[in-house]
């Protein structure tokens, strides 16, 4: 892995923001990512679509050294930590959890989490019905828009479209920022993109070689 880091300050709090799909909250020394999707490969196989096996494993390795970069004490996953239930994938984060114990972990629930994440909590993993409060970030799983707080949320797998030479363009994974809101890319590299929800707005797009705004 090739980490490459770009800080913001928002909200009067130190951010960092990573081309590894993953925001760094320095104050609460949080690592924050969104859409693991954990299963997701598990379950494509098992309805006979082939996927490589290796994905989760590649995943859990790369959450594992920005874990271990940051000296992190919390992992907090703004939604869809699952994809469809316990399946084998599941054994692979089990073992993965053992070795991370005194991690604390907390899941906001996403849409695929909302009817398979109770077995969680047999790994001393938090979960949260709908937002987490943690001044002066709303920590919720489908962006909202409103004047009223600050919500740092996923859902949407953020993407952008950037020109290159001789009219070519390559779509690229983002965080996208506005004013009351940041939007995490997809955690999971087996996920597509929405170019669609970055018009207009501020991005942070990412390569595995560099990270810079746009």
């Amino acid at each position: 892995m090739t980490l490459h880091t770009l800080e913001k300050t928002v909200q009067n709090e130190k951010l960092i923001f990573t081309n590894q799909r993953a925001l760094f909250w320095e104050k609460n020394n949080s690592l924050i990512i969104s859409d693991l999707h954990l299963g997701k490969t598990a379950y494509f196989r098992k309805n006979g679509i082939p996927v490589p096996s290796d994905i989760l494993e590649d995943d859990l390795e790369r959450l594992d050294e920005l874990i271990q970069h940051f000296e992190a004490k919390e992992l907090l996953v703004v939604g869809d930590f699952l994809h469809a239930g316990k399946n084998t994938d599941f054994e692979l984060f089990e073992i993965w959890r053992k070795h991370k114990l005194e991690l604390k972990i907390t899941v906001i629930k996403g849409n695929h989490d909302l009817r398979h994440a109770s077995f969680l909590s047999n790994l001393n993993i938090v979960i949260i019905e709908d937002f987490l409060f943690k001044k002066p970030f709303t920590f919720i799983h489908i962006p909202e828009n409103t004047d009223t707080r600050f919500s740092i949320s996923g859902h949407l797998h953020p993407g952008v479209m950037v020109k290159l030479e001789k009219r070519k363009s390559v779509r690229l994974p983002c965080f996208r920022i506005a004013e009351n809101q940041i939007i995490l890319p997809a955690f999971s590299k087996f996920t597509g993109l929405d170019t669609q929800c970055c018009q207009d707005f501020e991005c942070i797009a990412f390569t595995e070689d560099l990270i810079f705004e746009l």
